[in-house]
């Protein structure tokens, strides 16, 4: 078994196609074929089922185990060139996206001043999507919502984030001062899915408050949900930071009692260290969150 084998497999799973995988590798079709069937006969298993054109059992097993090597090959050569020079390389960086809006670009102001060989790639999505990715090692940090359950993936505190109640102007909500989840139950809102980090929180809250909250739609992302609270659609619970500063609308903000902060980590895989360009970025990230805490409300960083 060597790398090529495992990049073949890695690119066919990627790509869709033996030529896709091959144009992909800058290669020939006929090299890919020979690299993926060699891999075959080595574990005594059919990776991929040429018929259906898709990855066998077997062969989702093994790509997901290539992908952690790879990660594990470029972390060691990043590592051997910040130990000769200044931190080099690259790292990717999966963001939820209430908090990229406001994260990433100092995130990247920062690592352009001081560790400017340092290429970061940044996805957006929500934890639900991120977390496969960086079991897998598609990417190799996570800013994720608690709680993020996954065996592969461990994942340390970064910010406590306080929620707020949007609400359309004229909504019977929209004249409070406060609110309770009490107050809430009365009412149908856009909320998350069960299941869903923010939705176990508030439906925690409401079971204490001895009330059952209604959800007027379900909808898989707080961007998604601050939208349409935004256009008026209906009240919804969501993070403080989901409300940008510059943003002005027919809406009211009302803090609202009885529930917990949102806390936010930095998700990395279990096995394996991260690499040098990996933790200079963990390390302004905690920087950054110092630092945007002292302008916007509802930020409290968490120290160890």
């Amino acid at each position: 078994m060597d790398l090529r084998q495992l990049a073949a497999l890695v690119a066919v799973a990627e790509h869709g196609t033996f030529s896709a995988a091959a144009d992909a590798l800058h290669t020939v079709q006929s090299n890919v074929s020979t690299h993926v069937a060699r891999l075959e006969r080595e574990l005594g298993a059919t990776l991929v089922d040429r018929s259906a054109g898709r990855l066998t059992e077997e062969g989702e097993l093994v790509v997901a185990r290539a992908r952690r090597v790879h990660a594990e090959l470029d972390a060691l050569a990043a590592d051997v060139a910040s130990l000769r020079d200044e931190v080099a390389g690259t790292t990717r960086v999966g963001v939820i996206g209430t908090t990229a809006r406001w994260l990433v670009p100092s995130l990247l102001s920062a690592m352009e001043v001081q560790h400017p060989k340092v290429t970061v790639g940044v996805l957006e999505g929500n934890t639900s999507t991120l977390l496969p990715q960086l079991a897998a090692g598609r990417i190799d940090l996570g800013v994720i919502n608690f709680p993020a359950e996954d065996p592969d993936v461990v994942v340390e505190p970064l910010f406590d984030e306080d929620l707020i109640v949007v609400v359309p102007s004229g909504h019977p909500l929209a004249d409070n001062e406060r609110l309770s989840v009490r107050d809430l139950a009365d009412h149908e809102l856009l909320l998350p899915p069960p299941g869903t980090s923010i939705r176990v929180d508030l439906d925690r809250a409401a079971s204490a408050a001895g009330a059952t909250l209604k959800a007027k739609a379900e909808l898989d992302g707080i961007r998604l949900i601050a939208s349409m609270a935004f256009e008026g659609y209906g009240a919804a619970v969501l993070p403080s930071t989901a409300v940008p500063r510059w943003l002005r609308g027919e809406f009211r903000m009302i803090p609202i009692d009885g529930v917990s902060s949102r806390r936010v980590g930095i998700g990395r895989r279990r096995r394996g260290l991260p690499s040098a360009p990996t933790r200079a970025v963990i390390e302004i990230l905690h920087g950054v969150v110092q630092e945007q805490a002292t302008l916007k409300r509802g930020i409290h960083p968490v120290t160890s």
